[in-house]
């Protein structure tokens, strides 16, 4: 076992509740979220000797995102046959029953893999225009560009009552 293995192992103990979290956001599925950041986590783990030194949370957070992309790409987004028919009709107000995180996490699940990184990274993680740009290895200005883009969408995809009215640029 490699003296780095450690050091590892305290980075993925003490970093990897939130980097499940952006993983989550991401993908809006826990199991995917884990398969994504268990993939992410093995593909930096050989160059966690090179990495551990930098910024090792900024490199895995970018890994993450491209790694989410790559899947994004390979998936196939058609509709599945669901076998279960519900007996009761659902409420009337399909928001009635939702709270605010879950419709907040599936209007960011409804953007473009791009602008859902974006603002992943810019308003969950609260990263700068700068930091962002350089993790998804783009410029401050598309950045900007997919955030304001990405918020619009957003705005029009919550009611106001959720909290579309409120979503700043």
């Amino acid at each position: 076992m490699d003296p780095a293995d450690g050091d590892f192992e305290a980075f993925v103990a003490a970093r990897g509740p939130r980097l499940l979290r952006v993983a989550w956001l991401l993908t809006g599925d826990a199991h995917l979220a884990e398969d994504l950041l268990q993939s992410t986590l093995a593909k930096v783990w050989p160059k966690w000797s090179r990495i551990s030194g930098g910024h090792p949370e900024a490199y895995v957070r970018k890994t993450l995102v491209h790694q989410h992309a790559s899947w994004w790409r390979r998936r196939w987004r058609g509709e599945l046959p669901h076998g279960d028919v519900p007996d009761v009709v659902g409420p009337v107000d399909a928001y009635a029953s939702v709270d605010l995180e879950q419709s907040l996490a599936a209007a960011v699940r409804s953007l473009p893999v791009r602008q859902r990184a974006v603002v992943v990274l810019r308003y969950f993680e609260d990263l700068s225009v700068e930091d962002t740009a350089a993790t998804l290895g783009c410029s401050p200005g598309t950045v900007k560009s997919q955030s304001s883009r990405a918020l619009r969408t957003l705005r029009a995809a919550l009611p106001a009552s959720v909290g579309g009215g409120d979503l700043r640029v």
